[in-house]
């Protein structure tokens, strides 16, 4: 049997094409609940990073106010508002039926926000 022919005689359908139909169909499609999802994922990482560095504050004060940990928790604090106000500006687009793809610069803050989290959270437990 030839390939792209039935049994029968008949064609089968060029897969191809019909890809190239369904690309076609889903640049005009409802984005649906997808920005909504991504609303609430950017939501709670803020509040992740809330929670990271109410506990710095609190192994600050628990153990004791040395210097160390308080360059650490003076490095989480900006660190976590940088962030925050990251996601915040990044909800605030989502509000559209289209929003923007995130910019490679918004990305990188981010990265740069939780490793800097999770880098001065393992200093506060040294």
């Amino acid at each position: 049997m030839a390939e792209g022919k039935r049994t029968d005689g008949t064609r089968t359908p060029d897969r191809s094409r019909s890809r190239n139909q369904e690309q076609g169909r889903n640049r005009n499609r409802d984005p649906g609940l997808q920005p909504e999802r991504t609303r609430l994922a950017w939501r709670r990482t803020t509040l992740a990073c809330a929670v990271a560095a109410s506990l710095a504050g609190r192994q600050t004060l628990h153990n004791g106010i040395d210097p160390v940990a308080l360059v650490v928790l003076a490095l989480v604090v900006p660190t976590w508002l940088a962030f925050l106000a990251l996601a915040h500006r990044r909800i605030r687009a989502m509000n559209v039926p289209r929003p923007p793809v995130l910019s490679p610069r918004a990305a990188v803050a981010a990265v740069a926000c939780t490793l800097a989290l999770a880098l001065l959270g393992a200093a506060m437990l040294r």
